[in-house]
């Protein structure tokens, strides 16, 4: 499929969606995408797991290897889902999550221009 800058964007925020509810069925509350030459990035306000929240103050040490890995888990789905769907060679994936503010940085790096891969 083709895609324009806004299309691809609302997909993006969609299969970032699709990703979180189905890993952690839990969703976000804000999105927003950029593409800046061979870089998306999302920045994004995620709900903290009540789970997770709740141990947070007693055992940050255990929480911050379940974030961790929760993110690591999280990279695997969005890679494959970026490069099935879209097409994209995707060099890397970086992400970092902040629980004090819910607030979370993903920085996807492919092998070339966003605007390559638009209709």
């Amino acid at each position: 499929m083709i895609y324009s800058a806004g299309q691809m964007k609302q997909e993006l925020i969609r299969d970032y969606q699709e990703i979180n509810q189905h890993l952690f069925e839990i969703g976000t509350k804000q999105q927003r995408v950029e593409f800046v030459s061979d870089k998306i990035l999302i920045m994004t306000v995620h709900r903290r797991a009540p789970a997770i929240r709740s141990l947070d103050m007693k055992r940050r040490d255990v929480t911050r290897v379940m974030d961790i890995l929760l993110v690591d888990e999280f990279k695997e789905h969005f890679k494959n889902k970026l490069e099935t769907k879209y097409g994209f060679k995707v060099v890397t994936i970086l992400k970092d999550y902040d629980p004090l503010t819910e607030l979370s940085a993903t920085v996807v790096v492919i092998d070339r221009e966003v605007e390559d891969y638009l209709g």
